[in-house]
């Protein structure tokens, strides 16, 4: 056992041993000698305060548009050929299947069902959405962002400009304020909101990549917006924002070679929307402004033809009989190259133009007729019901036959990409085909491409319309249509 004195010394022994334990550490400290962390070689973390500024501005947005965007779900009745009936038609298969019935009849009906979105533009519900998102839907449900359900009703739609209104049974809700489509210019940031592949709520933001995009063929009327900011399917319907927080355009479509996002979208301008919408609440129907002439492109070489300085305006073709610019004195060769002061660039830009105005008014078109220029006053009338589309903006009556509610338009480059066909391919692809004609009862759809009517050609939509306005209202026609790479025969009933 140790003594008093000995354990005295042990206990400072320990003491001092402790002391210069706590020394060494506060020293090697000091100088570095000891790591004590990859944290403290890690410099700090500077953020910009103008970045977080900006990003808390784009979540403010956000938070702010997010609830006026609506969820759009549709189911729709399909009819489809059965591939087998026509071998059920035959004796043979008769034997041992019996009689085409139950499920084996010539066509099958089967329920399809989609997503998009959709915009709240009123407190007392209505809302602004695509056409192609609820085109002949049976049942509409729109889901608002608190996840409240209601079922839609169409108001009135317009495939040539793919715009929609309908409206559901609500107050109160939250409505986006309008923008200005006419101030936008490309480099600008925006935001794009909506439902892709049913993702509710869902943000994006990219900026203007340019604005008036027309002749792209993804509808009659065309301005529009283009943007990088992502939009896939089922954003179609929804909106796109400026940083302001007000809705400029309403996402529709996107230019992919594989579905899905490729840094390309369209939007169309809320100019745009608003008239058609206004038109379809008040009216029931679109009523656009109507010159009443064929127009086409001014390529180079036209140009120095028809005497005008540079590739811009719009070149007559036709002007239909008994029309606003037959009585204005319009002619065969002018080329229009303004409106009101305005410069046209193009067939497209003047169609736009004149169907944008209001019917009754007066416009000055400045055209250039044998190499001189003049002016004509010309007073709109109103765009028949039955005018016929067709590429660089012609505008044909269309006369009472089997193919009476069917839309084309030329094929293009672009449009052979996307709908995947063979580079030497001719025809006119269907754009829209009217809910309950004829042409709808047997099959014909969006994005069809028509090579031959009853037999004959055809080539292009003057083709077509030539071959067309030759039916008689009780002909039943005989088509062959190219669908998604395979050609199929399809025999359309003459209407009631």
């Amino acid at each position: 056992m140790l003594s008093f004195n000995k354990r005295l010394n042990v206990v400072w022994i320990v003491v001092l041993l402790f002391i210069g334990a706590a020394v060494g550490l506060t020293i090697s400290s000091r100088f570095d000698l000891i790591n004590n962390g990859s944290a403290t070689n890690r410099p700090t973390l500077k953020v910009s305060p103008a970045l977080i500024e900006q990003s808390n501005a784009l979540a403010d947005i956000a938070a702010a548009v997010t609830p006026s965007v609506v969820n759009i779900s549709t189911t729709k009745m399909v009819k489809q050929e059965n591939p087998m009936y026509p071998f059920l038609e035959d004796p043979f298969f008769k034997r041992f299947f019996g009689e085409p019935g139950g499920g084996g009849g010539r066509y099958r009906e089967f329920k399809e069902r989609s997503l998009g979105s959709g915009v709240i533009v009123s407190r007392d519900g209505y809302i602004v959405t695509n056409n192609h998102v609820v085109e002949g839907a049976s049942e509409i449900k729109v889901v608002l962002s608190d996840k409240s359900e209601y079922k839609g009703k169409v108001i009135g739609s317009d495939p040539r400009s793919d715009v929609a209104v309908i409206k559901i049974d609500a107050k109160n809700l939250p409505e986006l304020t309008w923008g200005s489509s006419d101030e936008l210019r490309a480099g600008e940031m925006v935001m794009a909101v909506g439902s892709p592949f049913g993702l509710s709520q869902s943000v994006t933001t990219g900026i203007i990549s340019a604005v008036g995009r027309a002749n792209v063929g993804i509808t009659d009327y065309e301005d529009f917006i283009q943007t990088d900011a992502a939009i896939n399917p089922g954003n179609s319907g929804g909106a796109l924002i400026n940083m302001r927080g007000q809705l400029v355009g309403i996402n529709t479509a996107i230019f992919s070679r594989t579905g899905g996002y490729q840094g390309i979208g369209f939007a169309v301008p809320v100019k745009m929307v608003k008239q058609v919408m206004d038109s379809l609440i008040k009216t029931g129907k679109v009523v656009r402004g109507w010159l009443g002439v064929s127009v086409q492109d001014v390529s180079p070489q036209l140009a120095k033809q028809f005497g005008v300085e540079s590739a811009e305006g719009a070149l007559v073709g036709e002007v239909v009989k008994g029309s606003p610019a037959e009585k204005a004195g319009i002619k065969r060769g002018d080329v229009i190259v303004g409106v009101d002061g305005k410069k046209v660039e193009d067939s497209g830009h003047l169609r736009n133009m004149a169907a944008s105005t209001k019917v009754g008014s007066r416009l000055k078109l400045d055209i250039i007729r044998d190499k001189n220029k003049m002016t004509v006053d010309v007073e709109v009338g109103e765009q028949p019901k039955d005018v016929q589309a067709s590429q660089g903006g012609a505008e044909t009556p269309e006369t009472s036959s089997a193919l009476t509610g069917v839309t084309v338009q030329d094929l293009t480059p672009e449009l052979i990409d996307k709908l995947r066909l063979d580079k030497d391919v001719a025809g006119v692809v269907v754009i829209t085909v009217e809910q309950g004609s004829a042409a709808d009862e047997a099959g014909l759809a969006r994005g069809d491409v028509i090579l031959s009517i009853n037999k004959k050609s055809v080539k292009n939509t003057k083709n077509y319309n030539a071959v067309v306005t030759k039916l008689k209202k009780e002909e039943p026609v005989l088509l062959l249509i190219n669908r998604q790479g395979a050609a199929l025969w399809m025999s359309i009933g003459p209407t009631d």
